[in-house]
């Protein structure tokens, strides 16, 4: 899987905002770019292919962008560009809207359609940072005209699908560099599910989901749950399928394809919970079994008997090991952080 950084720091001061906009261009679509600050220009960006789709984070200062139908004409990528505003503020019109842009706003415009923008930066918002999920407009499966009526409107992503798919994003950009081109095919499917379950709810247009995105954006929400409440003791696979009014046989099924049932999950991610809180140096004075209980993990003996399964030691060696400077290992070449098969799925999940 192709993933590229890139840097402004790295360039003489005089080529940095000439690179920049270059490069935007050539990544994104031909866009006309004017900033204040182009003779000491300071700004970053990487790019993650997902199959047909791609996602670009990007941080920059204050600069307006434009895109004219001159260039529009020279170059068309015919994409929905989805934005989550991860700092600063920004501003975008297309058509006729326009809207203004804080963190934690996500926004969606054309590049089919000429369309203005406008970042800014200070002390208090901090830099502008923003990450931009490339949609062909070919793949979306709803009207586009639903979709435009959205250009340049502020849609929320603290909540719901919001949430569920800026929480998503964030994550494959923090672990783009160790994906592969295996994870492509799976993660393009992902990535479009997920935008197009967003889109929908916003756009009122549910009636327009294939059968398989709905699965998709269900077991995001699942996912989601359980992340939100792992430290619950009464988390169990039965309490996760009545909260999603489903039953546990449906459930179930929806993780089959994973090679990890819903038990086995819960419990994976609650000890790679413990793993981390154990090493932590601000943690230090806090009991293994505080550790545990916040993630749900009640029993003194069934913890310890789940950590030493996953990792190979016990949770107080992992702790010394890792206090001490060293690194807790799994044998077998298992991953730090991440439990080997931890035993079946009966006793605490």
């Amino acid at each position: 899987m192709a993933f590229m950084e890139f840097d402004t720091a790295g360039l003489p001061a005089e080529e940095r905002f000439a690179w920049w906009c270059e490069t935007v261009s050539q990544g994104v679509a031909p866009t006309r770019i004017t900033s204040t600050l182009a003779d000491n220009f300071a700004g970053s960006m990487a790019s993650l292919d997902l199959g047909r789709l791609q996602l670009t984070r990007m941080a920059f200062p204050n600069l307006r962008s434009q895109r004219t139908t001159q260039l529009i004409r020279r170059a068309d990528p015919e994409t929905y560009e989805l934005t989550l505003i991860l700092g600063g503020s920004m501003w975008v019109r297309q058509g006729r809207s326009e809207t203004d842009l804080a963190a934690g706003d996500f926004a969606i415009w054309s590049s089919s359609r000429p369309y203005q923008g406008r970042a800014a930066s200070g002390p208090v918002m901090g830099t502008s940072r923003a990450l931009i999920l490339h949609l062909p407009r070919a793949l979306v499966p709803l009207p586009e005209a639903k979709v435009d009526q959205m250009a340049a409107h502020a849609l929320p992503a603290r909540s719901g699908m919001g949430r569920i798919l800026a929480r998503y994003l964030t994550s494959l950009s923090e672990e783009g560099q160790t994906l592969d081109a295996r994870d492509s095919n799976r993660l393009e499917t992902t990535s479009l599910d997920l935008a197009t379950g967003f889109l929908a709810h916003a756009a009122g247009a549910q009636s327009h989901v294939p059968p398989e995105t709905r699965h998709q954006i269900l077991l995001a929400r699942i996912d989601t749950f359980i992340q939100d409440n792992l430290a619950d003791p009464a988390l169990t696979p039965g309490a996760v399928a009545a909260r999603h009014h489903i039953s546990l046989r449906l459930l179930q099924h929806l993780f089959r394809d994973r090679g990890e049932s819903v038990a086995a999950s819960i419990r994976r991610r609650r000890l790679e919970h413990c793993h981390a809180d154990l090493a932590a140096a601000h943690l230090r004075h806090a009991s293994v079994q505080t550790i545990a209980a916040q993630w749900g993990l009640t029993s003194a003996s069934g913890f310890s008997r789940m950590f030493r399964a996953a990792y190979g030691v016990t949770p107080g060696e992992h702790r010394h090991t890792s206090l001490m400077g060293g690194e807790s290992t799994v044998p077998g070449g298992q991953g730090r952080g991440t439990p080997r098969d931890a035993g079946d799925d009966h006793g605490v999940a």
